[in-house]
């Protein structure tokens, strides 16, 4: 019987003998066989478990692509809607809910900046604040209205212009909040006022692409629609770049306003063309002479008495948003009401403010919608009812309704007065008289405010004064259209 060779000690194994078990083998005795079949076990476990969720986040993320992609085609399909596809009106709509993206995201920015309103500091700040809001409509009624008027054939650079000029800014402001600059409050002005530009401009030329379908009401209602949907998609974007730096934001509203400003320039060639668009006084657009400025005077002067009135209509709901949001911060600080937070009521109040902003788009968005005059004087109505009730029954549940009715009032009555201008007002000045509204309601906003700040913190006598203040813009609303219709028209 032969006995198998003993291995020398020197010798080094061979290949066969130095090899690991196949897989699936039993592991040999000893404490390092079990922690290798552990050990692999262990393994098998976390790459099962890294392989599942691997498969949950590629199916989120496919989730989340199909819900983006199917929103993105309802609203294309919201935006084309009633013809607009055709004449263009989409892909404004598109185009302003891209520009409000922009807008939003230099907000969420500048938030921390004196651009916000220091609702924590003594009222001559605020008082201040309130100066600051004027200063782009110091450039936008003399100067910006007009020089839109010179370039009525090339609106489309001109909304283009706007939004270059403003994703330069963003960038410049991307270093001057970090820096802090002396570059950050001139830039900022720069875009207020590139903002207030793009909103002339834009509300202008909308005429030129209205469907034969609806009116302009619902045309700008639509508008306003998107511009929510725009509004909340570029502050979630630029919020969540802000947590990384407020430049970070800000080059997010650069990306935002280059996309913009291409859209801008691809609108249909009837943005620049004043083809079929009659004057009231049966004057084609388009034959209007540019260096008449007498003329242009003369239009101005000779405001239609429902552009007046209308007008007249929405400095009171200027008048009673500027009152409220100033009056009542200072008296949720001074005198919340009993049991309920300060911070709680203007939680509540600034909700159904915003709820009543977008039922007035929803409401103006109908396709067949009545008269403007007739839907601005209702909504006053209800205001004014709602003002008076918070006067007598000072309680959340009066703020609240007050919060609703203030929303919805400025939100419609400016709906309507933009429609009217868009159709009474000739094209010649089109622009001018909406920049000269858009001063004259801010500087009414102003106005409200100021009262806010200088009327005794007594919930009964500040609701009352400012249920007056409306009053008499209501009146003077009625006078203007009864003495406008006694008046011959002006000749031009």
């Amino acid at each position: 019987m032969s006995v198998p060779p003993t291995a020398s000690p020197d010798r080094e194994p061979s290949p066969q003998s130095a090899a690991p078990p196949p897989p699936g083998s039993a592991p040999g005795p000893g404490r390092s066989g079990r922690f290798s079949g552990s050990a692999r076990a262990v393994g098998r476990g976390g790459a099962a478990s890294a392989r599942a969720v691997g498969r949950g986040g590629a199916a989120s993320a496919r989730a989340v692509g199909r819900g983006g992609r199917a929103a993105g085609r309802r609203f294309r399909r919201f935006a084309a809607a009633d013809g607009a596809a055709d004449t263009g009106l989409a892909r404004l709509t598109e185009l302003h809910a891209v520009n409000v993206a922009g807008d939003a995201a230099v907000t969420v920015s500048l938030a921390g900046t004196v651009f916000a309103m220091p609702t924590d500091e003594a009222r001559g700040r605020v008082a201040l604040f309130l100066l600051l809001t004027m200063a782009p409509f110091v450039l936008l009624a003399p100067l910006i209205g007009p020089l839109l008027d010179r370039f009525r054939h090339g609106r489309r650079w001109a909304l283009g212009t706007t939004l270059a000029t403003r994703g330069f800014l963003a960038w410049v402001l991307a270093s001057a909040v970090v820096d802090d600059s002396p570059w950050l409050f001139p830039a900022a002005l720069g875009c207020l006022v590139a903002s207030r530009s793009y909103a002339v401009a834009r509300a202008a030329a909308v005429p030129r692409l209205l469907p034969e379908g609806i009116g302009l009401v619902s045309a700008n209602s639509r508008l306003n629609i998107a511009g929510i949907v725009g509004m909340v998609l570029g502050g979630g974007i630029a919020g969540a770049a802000s947590r990384i730096g407020p430049d970070w934001s800000l080059r997010v509203a650069f990306v935002v306003f280059v996309a913009a400003t291409v859209l801008a320039i691809r609108l249909p060639a009837r943005v620049d063309s004043t083809a079929g668009e009659v004057d009231v006084d049966g004057t084609p657009a388009g034959e209007e002479p540019l260096d008449d400025p007498e003329r242009g005077v003369r239009r101005m002067r000779a405001l239609p008495v429902t552009v007046r009135y209308v007008l007249w209509l929405t400095t009171g709901a200027r008048l009673l948003s500027g009152f409220l949001t100033l009056f009542l911060t200072f008296l949720m600080r001074e005198h919340p009401l009993p049991g309920v937070s300060g911070p709680l009521v203007l939680g509540v109040v600034a909700g159904t403010a915003g709820v009543g902003n977008a039922l007035g788009s929803l409401v103006g968005n109908r396709k067949q919608t009545p008269a403007p005059e007739a839907m601005a004087t209702v909504i006053a109505g209800l205001a004014l009812a709602a003002a008076l009730v918070t006067a007598l029954f000072y309680s959340l549940w009066a703020l609240a309704l007050l919060g609703l009715a203030t929303g919805t009032f400025g939100q419609l009555a400016k709906l309507c007065l933009d429609a009217l201008v868009q159709r009474d007002v000739a094209d010649l000045v089109r622009a001018r008289v909406f920049s000269w509204s858009e001063t004259i309601l801010q500087a009414f906003w102003v106005i409200g405010g100021t009262l806010g700040i200088l009327v005794p913190l007594e919930p009964t006598l500040g609701f009352s004064v400012i249920t007056g203040v409306v009053v008499v813009a209501v009146l003077v609303a009625l006078h203007s259209r009864r003495t406008g219709r006694r008046r011959p028209p002006v000749a031009t």
